[in-house]
């Protein structure tokens, strides 16, 4: 076939082509049905980028090769197909930086372990920019202060809490390391040692929270943003036995929703933001005693709130179920629904950038499902095929 060329006489009036003929910018103007489908069609475009948005999934195991990223539309629940975004051994966990540009992980290498970063190019790509060794062994969680300045490893085997700092490149530097000490020896087998499991910030930024599943405690840390760095501030005490694992703040900055691992509840306190400390109000089990005596294992691993500040959501181990509460103008939460997640053992959930999904992670099933958050109750629901295969994910993290 002959290829017909286009000419164009100049850039400040560049011709159109429409049904093989070329009309100027000036008779567009005359013709208000080819406008209209110009502006659809960059409307359109538009609109397909912001429902797909990539999500990086943080691995574990032998299967796994490192980080991975799929594509999620956010407007059917649908999931693309599976690549590998960084290879690397057991990045369990993922945090990234308030900038956008940079992405950390906790990961082991040869005879190491401890945090590596990386630059997230245009494309969603991951290349290698920074790694640092933890001397105190390999974290379980880490989070990047809201400055950007640095971030906390939490080390669960070494009972400490590392402070990463970050320079404006995004390079870390050495770590200082913060020890817990003792345990509650509630649990013999799982609290004769601390075992800080979380690191994250208040809203206002001048407080570090770390919640220790072995001493059944939160231990505080004070931020002093001009020299960038923390010190121990205090505790906040927890229910004996009850093992601290993940906590979040209410949207309205008032509360702290922690949620035991080893009892499956969620405690309620009443934040004071000004002395950095917290007043217990409430708890609330995740499961019934009967649904728990349901299961050989039972084990809680992520809390939520949502967006909107009107619902949390946990993960349930051994159930491997989301629990849905809701929350009330006091900041107590009541218990609404409990909905399986289409796979075992949801280690991590997050929500879609849009708030519309919840993600959960099922680490033994090696299994990523989407459930479709109701805008009116918070309330789950499940659609057919929004789930695909990837070997034992641990972490999700959106690409914003």
């Amino acid at each position: 076939m002959r290829e017909k060329k286009v000419n164009f006489k100049g850039l400040l009036n560049p011709g159109v082509l429409t049904n093989n003929k070329v009309q100027s910018i000036d008779s567009l103007v005359l013709n208000p049905s080819i406008v209209l489908g110009f502006f659809l069609s960059i409307m359109m475009f538009t609109s397909l980028w912001a429902e797909t948005r990539i999500l990086y999934i943080g691995t574990g195991g032998k299967d796994a090769e490192g980080i991975y990223r799929v594509s999620f539309n956010q407007s059917t629940g649908k999931f693309s197909e599976l690549s590998l975004a960084a290879k690397i051994n057991s990045p369990s966990f993922l945090a990234r930086h308030p900038n956008n540009k940079f992405l950390y992980t906790v990961a082991k290498w040869e005879k190491s372990s401890g945090v590596i970063g990386y630059r997230i190019n245009d494309q969603g790509n991951l290349l290698e920019l920074t790694r640092q060794a933890c001397p105190d062994g390999y974290g379980c969680h880490l989070s990047v202060h809201p400055s950007g300045n640095f971030l906390l490893s939490a080390q669960y085997g070494g009972g400490s809490v590392g402070f990463f700092p970050i320079s404006e490149e995004g390079i870390l530097s050495a770590p200082v390391i913060f020890e817990h000490e003792d345990g509650s020896k509630v649990i013999p087998s799982r609290q004769n040692a601390p075992h800080p499991h979380w690191c994250g910030y208040s809203p206002c930024g001048n407080f570090a929270l770390v919640p220790d599943l072995g001493m059944d405690q939160i231990v505080v840390y004070q931020i002093n943003p001009e020299r960038s760095a923390i010190s121990h501030h205090g505790s906040i005490q927890s229910s004996a036995g009850g093992g601290p694992r993940h906590m979040r703040f209410s949207k309205d900055d008032r509360f702290i929703y922690l949620l035991n691992e080893l009892s499956l509840t969620v405690e309620i306190f009443s934040w004071d933001k000004k002395s950095g400390n917290a007043t217990r109000i409430d708890s609330i089990p995740t499961l019934s005693d009967q649904e728990k005596s349901q299961e050989t294992f039972n084990s809680a691993a992520e809390i939520l709130v949502h967006p909107s500040g009107q619902w949390v959501y946990t993960s349930n181990r051994g159930n491997d179920s989301v629990s849905v509460l809701r929350i009330h103008e006091n900041g107590l939460l009541a218990l609404i629904q409990k909905q399986p997640i289409r796979g075992a053992f949801p280690r991590n959930i997050n929500f879609s950038p849009d708030g519309k999904w919840l993600i959960a992670a099922g680490q033994h099933s090696n299994t990523v499902s989407a459930h479709y958050i109701d805008e009116n109750t918070g309330k789950l629901t499940f659609q057919k095929g929004a789930v695909t295969n990837i070997p034992n994910p641990t972490c999700l993290l959106f690409k914003k």
